[in-house]
This record gives C-alpha cells, sequence and structure tokens, in this order.
C-alpha cells in the first residue's frame, strides 16, 4: 500500500450496480434434487471407510488450502511467477521472518472469512519486514501511510507508531480490506486494487468503463501503473506458494500453533525491565515489539507486549509480583543555568508533556537550581539496538561527521541535498523520512559530512572536556574551527551554556592547526 486516496466519506457512489464482472465466488449452478431421501440414498449405496483427516502442521499448508482466488493466463502474471521461481531465496527469507506473526495473520484472516491471498499482502507490501518505510511515506508489515492508520484506529506518536505493532496493524488493515470490499461492489480485485491506490481511482475507473460501453472487470480498468501490477503479482505470489513443489520452492515450514501471545501490562514499562521478567534479550523483545519507538511503551498506551508463547505466564506472573512504581526508572535532574524544557526532554529521551505531567509544571517555565522528576531508561541508550535513534543511527553514514540543519521557510530535501552535496535518498534515510516527505520550518535534520576536504585536508576527532571560564568563542579560537561548527557538531543551542566537565567533539583539521 503505497500513498493512497484518503478515504472519501459520505456522498460516494458505488458504480458497480451494471457491472459486467463476474463474481470471484463460485456461480456453479447446483445439481438437481434427488428424487430418492438423503437415507435411502445412504442405503443403497456402499459405504467406504471414511479416512481420518489429517492434521496441518505447517501454517503455509493451511494457507495453500486456503488459496482460491482465479488466477488467470495474464502476461504480468506470468512475468511475477517467473520471477518468484528463479530467485526461491526471496521467499525462503521471507518464510522465516514471517514465523512469530504468520499464524496471528492466518488465524484473523480465517475468524473474518476473507481470502487467504490477503495473508500474502505484507510480502508484497512490505517483504514481512515491520520497519519497512516506503518513498511514499508507508510504514510497517502492511504499508500504511499516516492518515490511512490514524483513520482505521492506530495511533502515532513519539513513544509509538501503531503501523509497525503487527497485531494492531494486521486489525487495521484488515478492517480496512473489508471497508473496501463493501465499498467496490464485494469485488475482491478491486478492493485489493484499492488497497493500494484508493477506492477513489478504482470506481472512478470502473464509472468511465461503464459510461462508454467497455468490460469493468479488474483487467479491464485504466488505473496507475503501479496498482495494473500490483494485484497481478499478489495473484502470482499466491499462484507460486500454492504449487510451491511444482515450482521447486521450499518455504521454512511455520509451526500451525500460535508462536507469539499478546500481553496487557496496564501500565508504561521499561522495555529492559520487561526483557528481564519474560527471561528474553532486548533485541528479541524490540523486534516483537516494533511498533515502540523508545526504550519503554507509551506513557498513555498502548501498553500490551507481544511475548513467546512459552515466556508470556511466567511473565506475567513475574509482572504481578513487580511494584508498579519499579516498571520505570526515575532521575532527580536539577535544572541548569540556560536548560529548557525540550533540551531537558531531549537529554532524557522523553517529551515535554512527560515532564510536565509528572511534574505539574503548567507552561514552560523552570527555574535553574530546582529539580525534576524524570523518567528514564533503565540501561544505557545503546542497549535498546532497535529504538527509532538506534535504528536512525545505524542507517547514517560511518567516518562522516554529524552536523544539522534547521529548516527554512520555502526548503525542500531535493534544495537541502544539493546545497551539502548529499543525495535526497540518502538525506531521507538518515533522518527516518521518505524522499518525497514535506518539511516544516523549525524541523532539525541530520546530515553527514565528510571528514577529508578537496584539497586533501586530514581531520581527527577531538574529544574535548570543557573546563571553568572556556566559552565556545574561546574553544573555536584554540581549534581553529567556528563557534557554528562547534554548534553543529554538538548539536547546541544559540545561547547554550558550557558545564564543566561537559565533553564536546571537534573535527579538527590536522594540517590547519598543527594540532
Amino acid at each position: 500500500m503505497k500513498q493512497r486516496n484518503l478515504l472519501t466519506t459520505a456522498g460516494i457512489v458505488v458504480f458497480l450496480a451494471g457491472c459486467q464482472t463476474v463474481p470471484l465466488q463460485s456461480t456453479t449452478t447446483p445439481p438437481p434434487k434427488p428424487t430418492a431421501t438423503a437415507a435411502e440414498i445412504l442405503q443403497k449405496t456402499p459405504q467406504e471407510p471414511q479416512q481420518p483427516e489429517l492434521a496441518v502442521t505447517d501454517v503455509w499448508q493451511r494457507v495453500r488450502n486456503q488459496l482460491n482466488l482465479p488466477v488467470p493466463d495474464v502476461k504480468l502474471i506470468d512475468e511475477y511467477r517467473d520471477w518468484y521461481i528463479h530467485n526461491p531465496k526471496h521467499l525462503e527469507q521471507i518464510s522465516e521472518r514471517a514465523a512469530p506473526f504468520l499464524y496471528l495473520i492466518v488465524d484473523q484472516i480465517e475468524q473474518r472469512h476473507l481470502p487467504m491471498e490477503l495473508a500474502l499482502l505484507p510480502i508484497v507490501e512490505s517483504a514481512f519486514d515491520p520497519y519497512a518505510y516506503s518513498p511514499g511515506a508507508a510504514s510497517g508489515l502492511w504499508q500504511f501511510t499516516s492518515p490511512m492508520a490514524r483513520h482505521f484506529g492506530l495511533k502515532i506518536n513519539w513513544w509509538y507508531d501503531g503501523r509497525r505493532d503487527v497485531p494492531a496493524a494486521t486489525k487495521a488493515a484488515l478492517d480496512m480490506m473489508q471497508y473496501l470490499y463493501h465499498k467496490t461492489g464485494e469485488n475482491w480485485l478491486y478492493a485489493i486494487a484499492a488497497y493500494n491506490t484508493g477506492e477513489g481511482r478504482v470506481l472512478s475507473a470502473v464509472k468511465h468503463n461503464e459510461l462508454r460501453g467497455k468490460p469493468t472487470d479488474f483487467w479491464s480498468l485504466s488505473l496507475p501503473k503501479e496498482t495494473e501490477r500490483y494485484v497481478p503479482q499478489l495473484l502470482a505470489l499466491a499462484d507460486v506458494v500454492k504449487h510451491a513443489d511444482k515450482y521447486g520452492i521450499k518455504l521454512a515450514a511455520i509451526d500451525n500453533q500460535p508462536a507469539v501471545e499478546v500481553v496487557d501490562t496496564g501500565s508504561q514499562i521499561d522495555l529492559a525491565l520487561a526483557a528481564k521478567l519474560a527471561d528474553i534479550d532486548i533485541s528479541e523483545l524490540q523486534k516483537l515489539n516494533p511498533g515502540y519507538n523508545r526504550w519503554a511503551t507509551a506513557p498513555k498506551g498502548p501498553f500490551k507486549l507481544v511475548l513467546p508463547v512459552d515466556k508470556a505466564q511466567d511473565f506475567e506472573v513475574a509482572l504481578a509480583t513487580t511494584d508498579p512504581a519499579d516498571r520505570l526508572n526515575w532521575l532527580r535532574y536539577e535544572i541548569q543555568p540556560g536548560d529548557s524544557l525540550g533540551l531537558i526532554a531531549k537529554k532524557n529521551q522523553t517529551t515535554v508533556d512527560i515532564i510536565r505531567s509528572v511534574n505539574d509544571i503548567k507552561g514552560n517555565t523552570i527555574v535553574a537550581g530546582k529539580y525534576l522528576l524524570i523518567p528514564v531508561s533503565l540501561q544505557d541508550a545503546s542497549d535498546y539496538p532497535l529504538s527509532a535513534d538506534n535504528r536512525l543511527l545505524n542507517k547514517q553514514s560511518k567516518g562522516k561527521y554529524k552536523t544539522t540543519y534547521e529548516v527554512q521557510s520555502g526548503d525542500s530535501l531535493w534544495k537541502i541535498a544539493r546545497q551539502y552535496q548529499v543525495g535526497v535518498g540518502e538525506l531521507a534515510s538518515w533522518n527516518g523520512m521518505a524522499a518525497k516527505e514535506a518539511l516544516h520550518p523549525g524541523k532539525v535534520l541530520v546530515l553527514w559530512q565528510p571528514k577529508t576536504t578537496s584539497n586533501g585536508a586530514i581531520t581527527r576527532t577531538v574529544k574535548y572536556k570543557v573546563r571553568n571560564g572556556d566559552s565556545l568563542a574561546r574553544i573555536a579560537d584554540k581549534f581553529n574551527v567556528t563557534v557554528s561548527q562547534l554548534q553543529q557538531w554538538n548539536e547546541l543551542q544559540q545561547q547554550k551554556y558550557l558545564q564543566p566537565g561537559q565533553v564536546l567533539t571537534l573535527f579538527v583539521d590536522v594540517t590547519a592547526s598543527g594540532s
């Protein structure tokens, strides 16, 4: 699901009353009723011993048994089928990635009596990667854009992104598919196409053909090129999965039983503590809970954690014996001259709202020398490898120095990238954005600049501990750099006071400074 039209509300006319598209469900005429009763027929018919039905032990087999959408002989379907067949490792890797969540998704689809082909959509959308982020600003396993995610009940904030919460996003995606199915006249190919491009475009294409007396089946519609390829890709994938043995595709078997369980903790909890109570690594917990951006669950919820099914019960017991006050670590912070709530929040990986709430502060006024109570991570930030900050850090360039840029009115990613001689995609990736995402004045972007200059100068990273009497100007002069560079390298504001003992990072031109 890439960039989609926002959902239309009242006033959409469904133009499918005169559609010539045959429904995807079977329309076979039932056989004539027998003249004899069922009992009489059974008495006259020799009964063979009934074979016990074999239990399905692999979720993939459960999926195969229910892939029933017709797969027509279409060139694009052939092309995608050939691609999957000639790239078998792609599906092998996806099968491993899908292992924790596929049972959950299949179960939800069965409960709603939906086509099992929908269980394969996360392969088309994200290759079953909950951290996938598209150029169209769609995120998560099901690739929701922010407006669409919120429309279907997913929360998105600094702490949490419901698009990456697999159980929550699965519910939202299936809610959306049911909505689209009914909105498009109960035609699954229309609904799947609408998931990619919006129901408005699909219905308009149907109406366009109707008015001209043309066929209105999916294959006859004029839709965006991406959508025209999207449905064939899903159908080709379904055919390859259904006949995997025939095509020589090996999908790693996934036990046909729940792999994970969702536990409601009832209040905010540090993920390091949760991992300890569940007896698993923090990284494993974060992989199962990719919706959480920071070191803890969100202060105002959701408080749900996805845990390995064999760890859930012991976790609940351990949680019940843990004092709720111990679920978070607290810092008594002394306000320094020049501090602001924003700076303090950023320094301690929390939000201004949380600091205000905990300390009963109205507005933004704080007084140097007073103390604030701040919830902070139990362990060092680097110990939460899949937090938003650490994921960004892994994307950012090594062997370069970090600089920042505050977005001005009229700026665009293209304009800034050109100014700093970096790629637009690279700049977007460093900042966890889509290349087409709009910028707002005041937003601070991270850029990574080369450490060597065009004239071959050699730079060296210097860690400098601030001493009594130091100022930015004095340090800049000492190392032959500018105050502006010091501020950029260390993310310092214009009026930032330096504290003795504070460590600054500098990138010093050795050939110019003689250092």
